[in-house]
């Protein structure tokens, strides 16, 4: 799988980043989520894992073509929003060797691989209720 390069928001020692894929996916870096009690509150399944990013992370969908990177919709693949405003994000771990080596990843972070038509969802305004779950 080739990776392109959206963005990432970082800070020294952290670096939450976000790719399009050549699969019609994007590949979403960021912490690992170990916490229990966020952990239990979803359903997660075999082969499945969950990221931790800021919300922001999303503006660079921008540079893959679309017109904004504004998250309007909380709901799958985004399955919480923290109180400190980061989103957890669930999806299946990567790990295609070939992507990886794109990568520049500390030990404390991971990364799913998530439709592009999922993430796109998310962009749309919603004509039912409000979605987003805080955490």
């Amino acid at each position: 799988m080739k990776l392109r390069f959206l963005g990432k928001n970082s800070t020294p020692g952290d670096s939450p980043t976000l790719y399009a894929s050549d699969q019609d996916s994007y590949v979403v870096q960021g912490w690992k989520v170990l916490a229990a009690d966020l952990l239990m509150r979803l359903d997660v399944p075999d082969g499945h894992t969950v990221v931790e990013v800021p919300t922001e992370l999303f503006e660079h969908l921008t540079k893959d073509g679309l017109p904004a990177g504004e998250i309007k919709n909380y709901e799958p693949p985004i399955m919480l929003v923290t109180e400190q405003g980061t989103c957890l994000v669930q999806g299946p771990q990567m790990h295609d060797p070939e992507a990886l080596s794109q990568m520049r990843m500390p030990d404390y972070e991971t990364c799913v691989e998530v439709p592009k038509s999922s993430i796109t969802a998310l962009l749309e305004e919603s004509s039912g209720a409000d979605h987003q779950r805080p955490a």
